[in-house]
């Protein structure tokens, strides 16, 4: 449960209003069937959904696979050239969101980069479980891959950003790996006994219970195993990844696995950095256009990827 108090001082009032306005929406319970846990959730994110800006146009796609295809929805900025493809992988907690929930954000980050971006709708649990929306995530990159010529950016946020890691794992011996990822509020595998679960165990938006709950979800009832393409963090390997950037809340669970991914990337010899932005929550990016520091954080994902898209690593 939130514990307001503590938070009380931490963070603005107006993001207080955002805070309440999605909580108003979107209550999972324990005894709600998933469907109805969706609706709720897409509900809200239509309420939130800001307009793509004009310059911007979409298409929807699916890639075909063998066994199955993978929807995707693609955002060019009209009337001008692309330097970079961005990859991205919508947030939900690998049971919930599409290319409807993360439109609005997809079409800002197109239109603030002047890069294309690629969303994914990647499968979704308990329908489908590990490894289910990292095969996906896995198949929509080498499906990029041969079909551009851009360099390519992976960034997702939540689930996503854990999809995007988990990918630029795999994929940093082929041969076009990405050229870098950025990662917004990622689930990164970290410790659940120490650090920000501990400290913001009950934060507004995401607590430390809910990280459980949605693992064990992706997961089914067995044990999860210790593998990188389910939480990164547990790699032995940290060497040959793409020049990375994290972007955590501070008042956020995972925090700490933005620290200490940054973390193992710089032991490992790699570079990385680590924004861990001052009086926001998980889910900030839906209140970028409503909250003056929601929207700086904004502005530094979009630096990163810019630099990252443009072969430059300015921190």
């Amino acid at each position: 449960m939130m514990d307001r108090g503590k938070y009380a001082a931490l963070l603005d009032p107006e993001y207080w209003t955002y805070i309440d306005a999605v909580t108003a929406r979107h209550f999972p319970a324990a005894d709600m069937p998933v469907e109805q846990e969706r609706a709720l959730y897409d509900e809200m994110a239509a309420v939130f959904h800001t307009g793509r800006p004009a310059g911007v146009e979409t298409e929807d796609d699916a890639i075909t696979l063998a066994d199955r295809t993978i929807p995707f929805r693609r955002y060019r900025p009209d009337g001008r050239s692309p330097r970079a493809a961005i990859l991205y992988f919508h947030g939900g907690g690998f049971v919930f969101g599409g290319l409807d929930s993360h439109d609005d954000i997809c079409a800002d980050l197109c239109d603030e980069t002047s890069f294309a971006v690629i969303s994914i709708d990647y499968r979704l649990a308990p329908e489908h479980l590990h490894p289910a929306a990292f095969d996906d995530a896995v198949a929509a990159f080498d499906w990029l891959v041969a079909g551009t010529e851009l360099p390519i950016v992976l960034c997702g946020e939540s689930a996503g950003g854990n999809l995007a890691a988990a990918v630029a794992h795999a994929s940093r011996e082929r041969p076009r790996p990405a050229i870098g990822q950025v990662l917004i509020y990622p689930s990164l595998g970290g410790d659940p006994s120490a650090g920000s679960y501990v400290e913001h165990a009950e934060a507004p938006l995401l607590s430390s219970a809910d990280l459980a709950v949605y693992r064990q979800i992706r997961i089914g009832q067995a044990p999860g195993p210790d593998d990188a393409t389910l939480e990164p963090l547990s790699d032995g390997d940290f060497a040959g990844l793409p020049p990375t950037v994290i972007v955590t809340a501070e008042c956020d669970p995972l925090s700490s696995d933005g620290e200490a991914y940054r973390d193992r990337i710089l032991a490992a010899g790699g570079r990385a950095a680590w924004l861990n932005e001052k009086r926001l929550t998980h889910s900030f990016l839906r209140a970028r256009k409503r909250v003056p520091r929601a929207g700086e954080a904004m502005a530094d994902i979009v630096t990163a990827l810019v630099a990252l898209g443009k072969s430059r690593w300015p921190y």
